[in-house]
């Protein structure tokens, strides 16, 4: 798998605005950016490809799948159920001091 099949897009919301801030307990700031990545692929190809694509050093990468959810569609002919697809996120660690210009908020 290719590096730009990978990675789907960045994602920009609020709860992972807030992980690029967290700090540790230390006082220090580990940012933590999230990513719609490949339902196929795994945690060495994520972290390959965040590598690769913004020059930085992954320190980990955590992935989950998000179910699809359930969408009714009311038309004139009656009420249709829909399933969207399901998806996988992956929110990758980055070394201390490291962050993506692309992704801040």
């Amino acid at each position: 798998m290719e590096i730009t099949e990978v990675i789907r897009r960045g994602i920009l919301t609020e709860k992972s605005a807030a992980l690029q801030q967290l700090d540790n307990g230390h006082g220090k700031v580990i940012p933590q950016y999230t990513f719609q990545v490949a339902l196929a692929a795994n945690k060495y190809q994520i972290k390959q490809a965040v590598e690769k694509m913004f020059n930085v050093k992954v320190v980990s990468v955590n992935t989950m799948h998000v179910p699809g959810k359930t969408r009714t569609i009311r038309t004139r002919k009656g009420i249709y159920r829909a399933e969207a697809r399901q998806w996988k996120k992956a929110i990758v660690t980055l070394a201390e001091g490291e962050t993506i210009a692309q992704l801040q908020p």
